[in-house]
């Protein structure tokens, strides 16, 4: 008997309907000398402190570090868990072979591993590798299974990932509770929560040390049309008058017409964490959120694998792509124009050279049926953009016109869409942005025809704005500093390594910020992310900067890709760590300090936060009524304490906070 072992119940019966093992039984199917059961996601983990030695039980200063000789593996405590794994051991011991139908990935590797390894599996093992759960997908990889023993490397990473994550987070976690957490808190410390919190503290920094900076701008309006002077900003504002003086009164004449055709390539496919992103944005979804939905859809088998970083298709995608628009009936009038037409086939979409383990996330073609809202929304996200790369270009027009007053150089410039391409496939949501863009005077220009020689009246005009701070981090912002967390560090190599995965995986990006929440690190303010006085204080506690840099994830990433690759050894990866390990708690043990982290109660959360502060100015009302430093479209109105927007409405929350003159 084949004994078949799949992540999830519902994945092992889709399995199991297509190999032909049709009798249910308790914990598993059986038929046509196959027995297919499950595993629901992670049935082991690494052994507890506790599970070692009787010292580590208690949380202890004098305990630290915390290094086993040798790392072994548990069932986790739960009743179902031990009652399934009871199943799982009895079919494996009686087995003639196994097939692990783990999610094809470094996870799924480790989770099956260490169920066959818990249950003493002795019998031979082959691997089934596959990105989509269609009917086809699982015929095709059941055709084409390999030897488990190919997939070695991939499980010794995952291994020593795990390895890694357990001495650092169990011994800095301690540590640092112990040491600074008031016996009230428990401080979390890990290799891919503690620099993620520390861009958010940092960013947070910025902001509050941030000093507004008054500028000025000098345009001209010449038939309807404002020209904005091409030397800048000017940094004072005699400086800026001086400019205005020498230009008022005196004829506009443009000097250059030049008009450029260009194109515009479809957007690329999803990855995960683009496609989150995506979803904050539009739906201010979370990270967590977006991944639970598009996990959903990919079990009803109507999106491929969603836990993969990129946005490339494998050329022998391209044949099965007529097939799955065709099943995309919701979005006929989109797929009807490329329908029966030979297929574009672009190097930024199709490039085996770019897929490893799992391709972009696409739709399959099976008709979408019995969707939440939230789960339409997504799986729209995914067929559009998937039915966009089959799309020609866009093709637009540029027009550049420059012009001079005396000397001083004007430029304007707008865009013509000759043909849209592929932004008709986002028709409707391009017409809504239009729409929103009107109300806002943010619209697209196109510009009037202009002539060179030509000259004329025109009205100058000189505008006082103010600098402003950067942007708290959003989910979606967080995610991208995540995933492009190479440009925080120097070290070239180092760099290297985070481009190619950035802090995490995107499989683990979502449950990292969740924690960072439970813990209370952080909080919501509408979309932002706020650090909380724990957080902050917790990443100026910390004395090995490496924990808080990003330094740290390219370090072992590149280590973990190596060992997947086979040219690093797994356990000189674990004894470098367990070194560094044993200096972190020496450095903070040697503290005779007694610094004390702040403790963020749920009360404090529920509190409504405070206006952050700009800094206070004496009230100039000379400001009222002129353009918004910040959004630029609104004007400047005044309210009891501070100026603001007259676009508040519509999301501009520029504040400047004065003194009223005595």
């Amino acid at each position: 008997m084949i004994v078949c072992i799949a992540e999830k119940p519902s994945v092992a019966k889709d399995i199991a309907r297509i190999i032909g093992a049709t009798a249910a039984h308790d914990g598993y199917m059986e038929g046509n000398g196959y027995q297919v059961t499950w595993t629901f996601g992670h049935l082991c983990c690494l052994k507890e402190p506790n599970d070692y030695s009787e010292n580590w039980k208690h949380w202890s200063l004098a305990a630290l570090p915390m290094i086993p000789r040798r790392f072994g593996i548990k069932l986790i405590e739960d009743a179902g868990i031990k009652k399934q794994f009871a199943i799982i051991e009895r079919l494996m011991q009686a087995a003639d072979g196994i097939i692990n139908c783990g999610d094809a990935g470094q996870e799924g590797e480790l989770i099956q591993r260490w169920v066959m390894q818990r249950a003493n599996a002795t019998c031979p093992v082959k691997r089934l590798w596959i990105s989509s759960m269609t009917d086809e997908a699982i015929r095709e990889g059941f055709g084409r299974l390999k030897d488990q023993n190919e997939y070695q490397s991939l499980y010794l990473a995952g291994l020593s990932r795990a390895i890694g994550d357990w001495l650092l987070g169990m011994n800095a976690t301690r540590l640092y509770t112990l040491k600074y957490g008031q016996n009230r808190q428990v401080l979390s410390i890990g290799r891919v929560q503690t620099p993620t919190l520390a861009l958010i503290v940092n960013r947070q920094k910025e902001i509050d040390g941030f000093k507004p900076e008054p500028y000025w701008i000098l345009a001209t309006i010449y038939r309807d049309t404002q020209f904005t002077a091409t030397k800048g900003k000017f940094l004072s504002k005699e400086d800026g008058e001086k400019a205005f003086e020498a230009i008022a009164g005196k004829p506009f004449a443009v000097t250059e017409v030049q008009k450029k055709k260009g194109t515009e390539t479809p957007p690329h496919l999803y990855d995960l964490t683009s496609l989150q992103v995506d979803c904050n944005k539009k739906f201010s979804y979370s990270a967590d959120m977006t991944l639970k939905l598009i996990q959903s859809l990919y079990e009803k088998k109507l999106t491929t694998y969603p836990r993969v970083d990129t946005q490339y298709l494998s050329d022998d995608i391209y044949p099965k792509c007529p097939a799955i628009l065709k099943g995309l009936d919701d979005y006929a009038s989109l797929t009807q124009p490329i329908i029966g037409k030979k297929l574009r086939k672009d190097k930024k979409v199709f490039d085996t050279s770019k897929v490893t383990d799992h391709h972009a996330i696409i739709p399959t073609g099976v008709p979408a049926r019995g969707l939440t809202d939230m789960e339409k929304n997504v799986y729209e996200l995914v067929a559009l953009r998937f039915i966009s790369v089959f799309y020609p270009d866009c093709k637009f027009s540029t027009t550049t016109v420059m012009g001079t007053v005396d000397e001083v150089e004007f430029k304007v410039g707008g865009k013509e869409i000759l043909d849209p391409g592929w932004h008709a496939v986002y028709a409707k949501e391009e017409q809504k942005a239009d729409e929103e863009d009107a109300k806002s005077g943010d619209e697209e220009r196109t510009l009037p025809s202009f002539a060179v020689g030509e000259t004329g009246p025109h009205t100058p005009t000189l505008t006082e704005r103010w600098t402003t701070p950067p942007k708290y981090y959003t989910e979606a912002t967080l995610l991208r500093a995540m995933e492009t967390a190479g440009k925080f560090v120097e070290d070239e190599e180092l760099r290297a390594a985070l481009k190619e995965n950035g802090i995490g995986r995107p499989s683990s990006r979502a449950g990292i910020i969740e924690t960072l929440f439970k813990r209370r690190y952080i909080r919501r303010e509408r979309k932002n992310l706020l650090a909380t006085p724990t957080g902050i204080e917790l990443i100026d506690t910390i004395h090995e900067k490496l924990l808080t840099s990003c330094e740290l994830t390219g370090i072992w990433e590149k280590k973990l890709r190596d060992i997947e690759y086979k040219t690093y050894d797994p356990q000189q990866f674990v004894n470098e760590l367990k070194e560094q390990i044993g200096n972190i708690v020496n450095d903070v043990l040697s503290d005779n300090s007694n610094r004390r982290v702040a403790i963020t109660t749920e009360a404090d959360l529920r509190k409504k936060s405070p206006r952050r502060q700009a800094p206070r100015l004496k009230a100039d009302d000379t400001i009222i009524g002129k353009p918004c430093p910040k959004c630029g479209k609104g004007t400047v109105i005044k309210g009891k304490a501070a100026y603001g927007c007259s676009n508040w409405k519509n999301g501009c929350d520029f504040r400047l906070p004065f003194e009223e003159k005595a």
